[in-house]
């Protein structure tokens, strides 16, 4: 049964506070759970691993990447939860991502500044930022539909900003499963590229929250 209008209120009236919060956690939650190896067996079955993967966890670089993708993977979970119901803050949230990007950029940005003038393009472009951001993109497909329709479930209320952060859930987990596969390690052809990925499924969940979304 969706938690429309009279689902909600008796929820609301007949709920703890907490009981209430933890609702789109969970439903989100699973979703997710159910979702993200689709898209893992996507990436297998399209992509591959990387090859060279074994020699990357050696490299801090690597860290890094995924420390950015889950940094942002994990502000996004709750962000979507918050927007799944009406008058939740998000505020702090927002600026928790803003954090993770903006310490992104700082780490490309001396990267950049500490490369040789001749190794400073390929910092940025590597050898994929062609199919960079469509893979993320295809990848993150499976999460946003998943997490879309947990959301219909639900009671969001900003519908814009609602679609807009399942694509960015979506879409961050999808750049960690693809991390598996590329090959790229620079913080700038990563805050570039994989960040490019993120923001188009963000965009396409915009578009899609009133029509989705709506009670």
């Amino acid at each position: 049964m969706n938690m429309k209008t009279d689902a909600l209120i008796a929820m609301l009236a007949t709920g703890s506070s907490q009981e209430v919060r933890n609702v789109p956690a969970s439903r989100l939650s699973l979703a997710l759970c159910l979702a993200a190896p689709a898209a893992t067996l996507l990436m297998l079955a399209l992509m591959d691993l990387n090859p060279a993967l074994g020699a990357a966890l050696a490299e801090p670089r690597f860290w890094l990447k995924l420390a950015y993708v889950i940094a942002l993977a994990a502000t996004a979970m709750p962000l979507v939860a918050r927007l799944s119901r009406p008058g939740a803050r998000v505020a702090p949230l927002l600026w928790a991502l803003a954090l993770a990007v903006g310490l992104m950029v700082i780490a490309a940005t001396g990267s950049l500044l500490l490369a040789e003038s001749g190794m400073r393009s390929h910092l940025v472009f590597g050898d994929t930022w062609k199919v960079c951001a469509p893979l993320i993109t295809l990848l993150a497909a499976p999460i946003m539909l998943a997490t879309l329709l947990a959301m219909r479930e639900l009671a969001p209320t900003r519908l814009k900003s609602a679609g807009a952060a399942a694509g960015l859930l979506s879409g961050a987990v999808g750049a960690l499963i693809y991390s598996a596969h590329c090959p790229e390690l620079a913080p700038p052809f990563v805050v570039i590229w994989y960040s490019a990925g993120i923001a188009i499924p963000s965009a396409v969940g915009a578009l899609l929250g009133p029509r989705v979304l709506r009670w």
